[in-house]
Protein backbone atom coordinates (compact mmCIF):
# COMPACT_ATOMS: atom_id res chain seq x y z
CA UNK A 1 0.00 0.00 0.00
CA UNK A 2 1.45 3.80 -0.69
CA UNK A 3 1.38 6.75 0.93
CA UNK A 4 -1.47 7.60 -1.35
CA UNK A 5 -3.91 5.14 -0.25
CA UNK A 6 -3.48 6.40 3.45
CA UNK A 7 -5.55 9.71 2.05
CA UNK A 8 -8.07 8.07 -0.21
CA UNK A 9 -11.45 7.41 0.90
CA UNK A 10 -13.25 3.99 1.86
CA UNK A 11 -14.37 2.46 -1.23
CA UNK A 12 -16.64 0.19 0.81
CA UNK A 13 -19.85 1.31 2.17
CA UNK A 14 -20.91 1.09 5.64
CA UNK A 15 -22.26 -2.33 6.34
CA UNK A 16 -26.29 -2.73 6.80
CA UNK A 17 -26.72 -2.67 10.88
CA UNK A 18 -23.38 -0.74 11.32
CA UNK A 19 -24.11 2.32 13.65
CA UNK A 20 -22.42 5.32 12.14
CA UNK A 21 -22.40 8.77 14.15
CA UNK A 22 -22.59 11.47 11.79
CA UNK A 23 -19.25 13.55 10.85
CA UNK A 24 -19.11 16.29 13.07
CA UNK A 25 -17.36 19.67 11.40
CA UNK A 26 -13.97 20.84 12.86
CA UNK A 27 -15.69 24.60 12.83
CA UNK A 28 -17.68 23.50 16.07
CA UNK A 29 -14.42 22.97 17.88
CA UNK A 30 -15.87 20.00 19.56
CA UNK A 31 -12.93 18.07 21.41
CA UNK A 32 -11.22 16.05 18.95
CA UNK A 33 -10.70 13.01 21.33
CA UNK A 34 -14.73 13.05 23.00
CA UNK A 35 -16.03 13.24 19.24
CA UNK A 36 -13.37 9.90 18.73
CA UNK A 37 -15.10 8.63 21.97
CA UNK A 38 -19.01 9.17 20.45
CA UNK A 39 -18.01 7.84 17.21
CA UNK A 40 -16.93 4.70 19.15
CA UNK A 41 -19.80 4.22 21.67
CA UNK A 42 -22.38 4.72 19.29
CA UNK A 43 -21.12 1.98 17.18
CA UNK A 44 -20.81 -0.42 19.93
CA UNK A 45 -24.26 0.48 21.62
CA UNK A 46 -26.10 0.71 18.20
CA UNK A 47 -24.63 -2.18 15.89
CA UNK A 48 -26.32 -5.30 15.01
CA UNK A 49 -25.22 -8.53 16.34
CA UNK A 50 -24.06 -9.39 12.78
CA UNK A 51 -21.58 -6.53 12.39
CA UNK A 52 -20.21 -7.15 15.91
CA UNK A 53 -19.89 -9.29 19.05
CA UNK A 54 -22.46 -7.77 21.57
CA UNK A 55 -20.21 -8.92 24.45
CA UNK A 56 -16.85 -7.72 23.26
CA UNK A 57 -18.95 -4.38 22.39
CA UNK A 58 -20.23 -4.52 26.18
CA UNK A 59 -16.74 -4.85 27.45
CA UNK A 60 -15.25 -1.94 25.32
CA UNK A 61 -18.16 0.25 26.19
CA UNK A 62 -17.57 0.07 29.80
CA UNK A 63 -14.10 0.69 29.20
CA UNK A 64 -14.58 3.89 27.07
CA UNK A 65 -17.52 5.05 29.71
CA UNK A 66 -15.12 3.94 32.84
CA UNK A 67 -12.67 6.19 31.34
CA UNK A 68 -14.44 9.25 30.79
CA UNK A 69 -15.83 8.79 34.46
CA UNK A 70 -13.06 9.74 35.41
CA UNK A 71 -12.87 13.26 34.12
CA UNK A 72 -13.17 16.06 36.36
CA UNK A 73 -12.62 19.96 36.84
CA UNK A 74 -11.35 21.73 33.98
CA UNK A 75 -11.55 18.25 31.60
CA UNK A 76 -15.10 17.24 32.49
CA UNK A 77 -16.23 21.05 32.28
CA UNK A 78 -14.93 21.35 28.84
CA UNK A 79 -16.70 18.03 27.84
CA UNK A 80 -19.82 19.13 28.90
CA UNK A 81 -19.93 22.72 27.20
CA UNK A 82 -18.67 20.53 24.20
CA UNK A 83 -21.98 18.11 24.54
CA UNK A 84 -24.18 21.52 24.77
CA UNK A 85 -22.32 22.25 21.54
CA UNK A 86 -23.02 19.05 19.84
CA UNK A 87 -26.58 19.18 21.12
CA UNK A 88 -27.12 22.29 19.68
CA UNK A 89 -25.89 21.68 16.51
CA UNK A 90 -27.83 18.58 16.21
CA UNK A 91 -31.21 20.79 16.64
CA UNK A 92 -30.30 23.45 14.54
CA UNK A 93 -29.39 20.77 11.92
CA UNK A 94 -32.30 19.11 12.65
CA UNK A 95 -31.10 15.73 13.56
CA UNK A 96 -33.88 13.04 15.09
CA UNK A 97 -35.03 13.58 18.29
CA UNK A 98 -33.72 10.48 19.42
CA UNK A 99 -29.89 11.74 18.24
CA UNK A 100 -30.56 15.01 20.17
CA UNK A 101 -31.48 13.59 23.44
CA UNK A 102 -28.66 11.29 23.38
CA UNK A 103 -26.50 13.88 23.21
CA UNK A 104 -28.50 15.75 25.88
CA UNK A 105 -27.99 12.98 27.87
CA UNK A 106 -24.96 10.91 27.28
CA UNK A 107 -23.00 12.69 30.38
CA UNK A 108 -26.03 12.04 32.98
CA UNK A 109 -26.77 8.59 31.30
CA UNK A 110 -23.57 7.32 31.74
CA UNK A 111 -22.85 8.50 35.67
CA UNK A 112 -20.15 11.31 34.33
CA UNK A 113 -20.72 13.55 36.79
CA UNK A 114 -17.27 14.50 38.02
Amino acid sequence: MSDDDDDAPPTEETPDGAAVFPLIPEELGVHPLLLAVLHAYVFLEGSDAAVLNSAVAEEAMNYLVGYLQRAEGEVLRRMREDMATLAGFAKAEKWPKQQVRFLQDFLKDNGITG
